[in-house]
């Protein structure tokens, strides 16, 4: 993270506490963005082995989040941060939820990997999964270097590419009616891949979330919950 928004107190033991924090949130989106690429591997490739994998990995990742929430929870007690130093904790607490919850979803697409139905489509149906999964991890990985450098504008760009994913979503709905269309056999695939493929925009907007806590901690606005010009115009001090 930029040293200079989070080191420089009087107290050493005070840097130490929230750095170790910040190391152990990059850690997690780290760990969950990897367990995002796995799952829809699995997924795509029907590979319950490595399926099963992420969800035994998804402890590992709650873990994480109650223990960096513990280390918070400490921080407040016993510094009683203000003003900026209060808005990195509440924003690091927001930011491991979001995570913990990405977490969720890929176990959520390896489950489904895992109980997969025999029926095998063609590739070409899984085209549209493999470019909305690079999305969403470009935007994982985006949104987690944008909180290491607490770069709001870097976060804003970020944020704007929920709107792509959520387009990718619906052209895989698009899809899946037509392949429904074509053979009913097919029916009970398509319900799985439709949910896989919800799966993966709601990791979309948790990524936009991650940006937003990024965004609240530089600005000290709340942004939750307004759209796209509004979002932009916090960030540019419109």
């Amino acid at each position: 993270m930029n040293t200079g928004l989070i080191d420089g107190h009087t107290s050493q033991a005070y840097d130490a506490e929230m750095n170790e924090i910040v190391n152990d949130v990059l850690a997690m989106g780290e760990k969950v963005t990897d367990q995002v690429e796995q799952a829809l591997r699995a997924f795509i490739q029907m590979d319950s082995e490595l399926a099963k994998q992420v969800i035994e990995a998804d402890k590992s990742i709650n873990d994480m989040e109650v223990s960096i929430d513990d280390k918070c929870v400490q921080v407040l007690v016993k510094r009683q941060p203000a003003a900026r130093d209060l808005r990195a904790v509440i924003a690091m607490i927001k930011t491991i939820k979001d995570l913990e919850r990405i977490g969720d979803q890929a176990k959520r697409i390896a489950r489904m990997a895992g109980n997969a139905s025999s029926q095998i489509m063609a590739p070409k149906a899984f085209s549209e999964f493999e470019q909305m999964g690079l999305r969403v991890n470009q935007m994982l990985q985006g949104a987690m270097s944008a909180f290491r450098q607490m770069d709001a504008d870097a976060a804003l760009q970020v944020a704007l590419l929920d709107k792509q994913i959520d387009n990718d979503y619906e052209g895989i709905l698009r899809q899946n009616m037509t392949y429904m269309l074509e053979d009913p056999r097919n029916i009970s695939r398509i319900v799985e891949m439709t949910w896989v493929g919800r799966a993966i925009e709601r990791i979309g907007d948790h990524a936009r979330n991650v940006c937003e806590h990024t965004i609240y901690f530089v600005k000290g606005r709340d942004v939750r919950h307004v759209d796209d010009e509004q979002l932009e115009a916090v960030v540019r001090n419109r």
